[in-house]
């Protein structure tokens, strides 16, 4: 990061600031860099997400409410050394209904301003972009076995780019792929054309499930924190598809772990330009859902109703694991936190926060990712 990568001066804006991810990084960085100047910009539209608010000021982290849909907002940011683009609509189900045009509006215009300004200010781009780009069909041709509470691939698949460890970035992209993966993908296609008209600095993050403190989970995104929410807070929960037996599987990556990904790529940009990577937790750190309520049982102590439904959802898998072999060939990367201890680090995140936590959730909402 000009001006930054040396551990000097530098300013970073981080859109989606006041959300799950893009908070937990700017209290992070602000934290451990104190010579960088972080902005938070947000709409503040998901709930929860004014939970963050009173961490970002002690923190030090200036806010900006403002919108990554109109190019004013992020234009009025002034100059720039990097820019982290934290901000979508993270939901599967909502490019099913009425709200497509909202998921197409914040995940492609908004991501082609953020793309917009990094390129005319001469800023380094970290894009958060999602490993729902692989194409469903691909996805779900995938050979698992049932082996105990869970599915696991097998070491030979139909698809290149497949394995017993995952899904890598050879992954083949023909194919519909939901509209939260299209326009992500769009968005890195973007990328791809200014780096090459007006050498853009960018590094693409395809991330599976994060996980941790602060996310304000739902059943179709942050389903792990979910899982827990409902366990304190004693509401019934459901598996959902592929026989109701709980046994889909995905990865998890702590936020932490991400972080730490993110500040190394400010740190060396050098290193991460130009890459396309694959990041979760793995096959080492993932949980079926029959695994997940298990563990939040013996965290929370607390026993809830598991209903089964056997028919499945729009746009959904049975097995997604991340194969990250080129992060840490890369970069040298690799999830440090395990499954237990993300939903550890949620519990006490939860149980700290009780009361705000159990009013933002009556209030319903959107979630952040």
């Amino acid at each position: 990061m000009s001006g930054g990568g040396g551990g000097g001066e530098a300013r970073v804006l981080i859109t989606g600031g006041a959300g799950f991810v893009g908070a937990n990084l700017a209290v992070a960085l602000a934290g451990r860099h104190p010579e960088w100047q972080l902005i938070a910009l947000d709409n503040l539209r998901r709930r929860g997400a004014e939970l963050n608010l009173p961490r970002l000021r002690a923190a030090g982290v200036e806010f900006v409410h403002g919108d990554v849909r109109h190019r004013a907002d992020v234009e009025a940011v002034g100059p720039l050394d990097a820019l982290v683009e934290c901000s979508a609509e993270p939901s599967v189900l909502a490019g099913y209904g009425d709200g497509a045009d909202f998921v197409v509006n914040s995940n492609l215009l908004g991501a082609w301003h953020c793309i917009e300004l990094a390129a005319a200010r001469g800023a380094q781009l970290v894009f958060l972009s999602t490993s729902r780009v692989y194409p469903l069909a691909g996805l779900r041709s995938l050979v698992f076995e049932e082996r105990g509470e869970r599915f696991e691939l097998t070491d030979e698949q139909p698809q290149p780019g497949a394995s017993s460890r995952g899904v890598s970035e050879e992954f083949p992209l023909d194919g519909a792929r939901t509209l939260y993966g299209a326009t992500k993908l769009a968005a890195e296609l973007l990328i791809a054309e200014q780096r090459e008209a007006r050498g853009l600095r960018a590094v693409v993050d395809r991330c599976g499930v994060i996980a941790g403190p602060w996310q304000m989970g739902k059943v179709d995104q942050g389903v792990f924190t979910h899982w827990m929410l409902s366990h304190v807070f004693g509401r019934p929960l459901s598996y959902i598809g592929f026989g109701g037996s709980g046994r889909q599987v995905r990865d998890l990556l702590h936020v932490d772990d991400l972080v730490d990904l993110v500040e190394d790529q400010l740190r060396r940009p050098e290193v991460w330009d130009g890459a396309t990577i694959n990041i979760g937790g793995g096959r080492e750190v993932s949980l079926s859902l029959a695994e997940a309520t298990r563990l939040c049982r013996e965290i929370s102590g607390v026993e809830v109703e598991v209903r089964s439904q056997a028919a499945e959802r729009p746009g959904d898998v049975p097995v997604y694991l991340s194969d990250t072999s080129r992060a840490a060939e890369l970069g040298g990367w690799a999830p440090r936190r395990s499954a237990r201890q993300t939903l550890e680090d949620i519990h006490d995140w939860i149980r700290e926060n009780r009361e705000p936590l159990r009013a933002a959730l009556a209030a319903g909402g959107e979630g952040g990712r």
